[in-house]
């Protein structure tokens, strides 16, 4: 059946759509690749978006519904509210018709601020803060009391009021009680420096005492030093007397006179934290970043015990327990403490902290707890931490929006996810899914496919209506719905291991295991088990180890898929060379920029309090270069129409070298279709990780960490992931996959299960060995599913 049909066929079986205002209705958007989209969207129902990764799901969704819906929910509150808010742009769209206030549920994970906790998150800590300010004994204060974020301060202050209709200024004592540590400011934790990474105790300084990178013996760093006077520069750093120990490290900035300059001295651990340690530590160079990694230690701060609170706030405790005891449970745990408090005097309270707590048990997080930093979660566990605030939410009429909730989760924990979706939409409220698994699209009351392809072959409505018309429909994704990869007729042969020995990390229980190498290493396990913990933290220990996953990649607005694997340079020197320029005209960043938007391709007009406007530039039609670059060609192209080449497009056009080569691997993990010149923070999670992988695949003998390498990625693209991992392990590589999806479980020469549940309920091995073994007669979750998966 054609897409045009299946649009026919699945529109006409939904009656309930005929009902203009009973459905969201987008004419002709145009965001990114999208093609004049024009579609019905059922209110009140459980709709999915299906297709090829670039397809335009997100574009649709995400870019143009939401977006709009959240802009126009900004544009109600006053002006001078507006310009703290950010600001959103219209979507390229017609049309946009019976929009209801949407919340968004994105894998974007949560801010590394160190004071966000889980607790704090979602208003759980708030709760419990209350509950202990009420009936804690002994009674310490208010809720503030018991909050690491306020510090207790006293002191004097002047008081403007009106008395007797005049203005009094009095001078007025206060006190602020709050729950923070005061040693570590409520973070938990403390920092030291290392000083025997600083510096060679047995050697003297212009013998190269100091360990530092850039304080080379005979430079201008350590000349510092040495010639300052207040060091022997010949003595050995552990012969130094107290005084010129303590002026070598820690000596206040001082104003010196070095080969006749007038220089600054300054210790060296003063110096080097203002250099280094305070630094974006993913801004630093990567052999600064190790030695920082080494200097630096962060330990629980001796004072508070890491609960980040006072002694007040600890010493206030309910039934023998304290809130800082409360905050460090299991949050399955914490629901059963809960269960123990029953003063009638909380009651109303307490119905609120146990739906919460419920809410997170239900949602498959019970292994958490609340005084986890949030800025540790995974996108899959940030997604449903943010859904906490919203199933125990009275609003109806809602759209809540969601991008792959099932990111990370075990296909244990997937069905949990299902019954929370159509509980949302139970409830009254228009759910909307981009998603990738089939058993989440099985479940839509609709479905939007979006493609045929990825990129410029995207950005069309294949199909709309129900599962079962998908599944007829001819399109990519009806075609791959019953996709079932098969077990390996036979495995590889490991060639040799690393052994990992008594792993503590987290909820590991002195974990035991030798994970294969010279082949494909699946790591398995329900959400909160342990596999995390296991890899991450162990496996980057051994040498040749390269880790592969989803975290944000540095860059601004300027940086593309051509900038970060080095394609750009390549691409810059083949113009120069074949028209007899500098490579620094080739540059929208240096000297080829348009001189109208200095290399932007958009002219940025800021309107104060209402929204900044992005317009097309009209000198260089957005290239972003200037008029005399685009004149010269290479083989008949300019550089900005080859920066507007997808992958695959230029992997035709650069037919050898290093380019093609880059360009052959970004096509070989799915990314065909993204241009070289599209801005890097567009792309998503599993295309980061992809990309990553793309140019990490250049080193040979490695030992490849991928997590969860199947995100994001389309039931027809997953095959192809399959290949690309076969071909890593025969180039000579050893893989290490941390994946959820069947598929992947199916393709593995070897899987290690790790569980038996979450939390305090995992963190041990309940089965190493072939996928074929694990079918045969392995009972652990993981076994369960992947026999009902491939039919055995």
């Amino acid at each position: 059946m054609s897409g045009v049909t299946g649009i026919l066929v699945g529109m006409a079986s939904e009656s309930h759509i005929a009902d203009s205002h009973e459905v969201i209705r987008v004419v002709g958007a145009r965001e990114n690749n999208l093609k004049d989209v024009s579609v019905d969207i059922p209110k009140r129902r459980l709709t999915v978006f299906t297709g090829v990764s670039g397809s335009g799901k997100s574009s649709l969704v995400f870019g143009t519904i939401a977006n709009e819906s959240q802009r126009l929910i900004n544009e109600t509150y006053p002006t001078f509210v507006q310009q703290f808010m950010g600001q959103l742009s219209r979507p390229e769209v017609d049309a946009l018709e019976n929009v209801s206030p949407a919340i968004i549920v994105d894998q974007e994970r949560m801010g590394s601020n160190a004071r966000s906790t889980v607790g704090t998150a979602t208003d759980a800590h708030a709760m419990l803060r209350l509950l202990f300010s009420r009936i804690g004994v002994p009674h310490v204060g208010s809720p503030q009391a018991f909050s690491f974020n306020i510090p207790s301060v006293s002191g004097a202050g002047a008081v403007t009021f009106e008395k007797g209709g005049k203005k009094v200024k009095e001078r007025r004592s206060f006190e602020i009680t709050g729950g923070m540590c005061p040693r570590c400011e409520g973070l938990g934790e403390v920092s030291d420096v290392d000083l025997d990474e600083l510096y060679d105790k047995t050697k003297s300084l212009r013998e190269g005492a100091i360990q530092v990178p850039g304080y080379n013996p005979d430079g201008w760093m350590v000349k510092a030093f040495t010639e300052s006077g207040f060091v022997d520069p010949a003595k050995a750093i552990q012969d130094y007397s107290a005084e010129e120990r303590a002026d070598f490290l820690y000596k206040e900035p001082t104003k010196v006179k070095i080969a006749g300059i007038n220089m600054t001295y300054e210790g060296l651990v003063p110096k080097i934290t203002k250099s280094m340690l305070q630094k974006d530590r993913d801004s630093l160079q990567p052999h600064v970043r190790a030695f920082v990694d080494r200097a630096v230690k962060f330990l629980p701060c001796p004072d508070c015990g890491g609960t980040r609170l006072n002694e007040g706030a600890r010493s206030s405790k309910i039934n023998g327990t304290s809130i800082a005891d409360a905050a460090a449970m299991q949050i399955t745990d914490l629901a059963v403490w809960l269960d123990t408090v029953n003063d009638p005097s909380v009651a109303p309270l307490m119905v609120g902290l146990r739906q919460t707590i419920a809410s997170f048990i239900d949602i498959g997080l019970g292994y958490l707890s609340l005084d986890r930093a949030s800025g540790t979660l995974s996108g899959g566990e940030a997604q449903r931490t943010k859904m906490i605030r919203h199933l125990g939410s009275a609003l109806t009429d809602i759209s809540y929006v969601f991008d792959e909730p099932t990111a990370g989760l075990h296909p244990h924990d997937i069905q949990r996810m299902n019954r929370l979706l159509k509980l949302l939409r139970d409830k009254g409220n228009t759910v909307l899914v981009v998603e990738h698994k089939p058993e989440v699209i099985e479940i839509a009351d609709h479905i939007v496919d979006l493609g045929p392809g990825a990129g410029r072959a995207g950005g069309e409505v294949q199909y709309e209506g129900d599962v079962e018309g998908l599944r007829t429909s001819g399109t990519i994704t009806g075609r791959h719905l019953g996709d079932r990869a098969r077990l390996k007729d036979s495995t590889r042969a490991a060639k040799g291991a690393l052994e990992i020995r008594g792993a503590t990390q987290h909820n590991l229980k002195e974990v035991d295991v030798d994970v294969p190498l010279g082949i494909l290493t699946v790591v398995t396990g329900v959400a909160g088990s342990g596999k995390s913990s296991l890899i991450h933290g162990n496996v980057p220990g051994f040498d040749d180890v390269v880790v592969v996953d989803q975290s944000p990649i540095k860059g601004n607005r300027r940086s593309s898929p051509a900038t970060y694997t080095g394609i750009l340079d390549t691409i810059r020197s083949a113009f120069a060379k074949a028209n007899g320029v500098k490579p620094a005209l080739f540059s929208a960043n240096s000297e080829g920029a348009c001189p109208a938007c200095r290399g932007l391709g958009v002219i940025i007009t800021n309107l104060g309090f209402t929204q900044t406007v992005e317009t097309l530039c009209e000198l260089c039609e957005g290239s972003g270069f200037s008029d005399e670059v685009l004149e010269y060609t290479l083989d008949g192209k300019n550089i900005a129409e080859v920066l507007a080449m997808s992958a695959a497009e230029a992997s035709v056009f650069f037919s050898k070298g290093p380019a093609h080569t880059t360009l052959m691997r970004m096509i070989d993990v799915g990314l065909g279709y993204i241009t070289l010149g599209q801005a890097l923070n567009t792309l998503s999670g599993g295309e980061r990780q992809r990309l990553k992988l793309a140019i990490s695949m250049a080193k040979k003998g490695a030992i490849y960490v991928l997590d969860e390498p199947t995100t994001g990625l389309h039931l027809a693209d997953v095959e192809n992931m399959l290949g690309m991992l076969d071909r890593l392990v025969e180039a000579g590589n050893s893989v290490i996959v941390i994946e959820h999806h069947q598929a992947v479980m199916a393709h593995a020469d070897w899987i290690i299960d790790i569980g038996p549940g979450a939390g305090h309920d995992g963190g041990s091995i309940v089965f190493e060995g072939t996928p074929a073994d694990l079918v045969a007669g392995a009972e652990t979750l993981t076994a369960q599913h992947l026999r009902e998966y491939v039919g055995a």
